[in-house]
């Protein structure tokens, strides 16, 4: 694991949140959307006598043209949504692999906390200078 993964851990975070709230939006846009504009379309369905036929109808549906970006931009963000996700449990299960005792306490409160290394430093009754030598022996850069 290396030190600008687990920063990352805490801007992940704050996009994650955004992009959440940016989905929700974007599937309300996406309802009202499809309540608004609604067009006819053309369907091929068979007929229920034997032999089968094929049969047009026509059908009320979603302006496509309309839906189709909104839906492409869902997708989008939930792909964004997705990278998000997986490397934030990469550093969640890093910082989980710890036995339990100081040096998980320490990366818990810098990483996932957001804490600054003086502020767990005072916590845990070290220094700033201390809690950056634990975590630089248990990091490769």
């Amino acid at each position: 694991m290396t030190r600008e993964k687990l920063r990352q851990y805490k801007r992940n975070q704050t996009e994650l949140a955004s992009v959440i709230l940016a989905l929700d939006k974007l599937q309300e846009e996406l309802e009202r959307v499809k309540g608004e504009y609604i067009v006819s379309g053309k369907v091929m369905k068979s007929s229920k006598d034997f032999p089968y036929i094929e049969e047009h109808m026509t059908v009320k549906m979603p302006d496509p043209k309309r839906t189709e970006p909104i839906r492409a931009r869902i997708r989008k963000k939930e792909r964004r949504k997705a990278e998000l996700e997986a490397e934030m449990q990469e550093v969640e299960a890093y910082i989980d692999g710890f036995p339990e005792g100081m040096n998980k306490q320490i990366f818990e409160m810098v990483y996932l906390d957001g804490m600054s290394q003086r502020k767990a430093g005072e916590v845990l009754g070290y220094t700033q200078g201390r809690i950056a030598q634990i975590i630089s022996k248990n990091l490769k850069d």
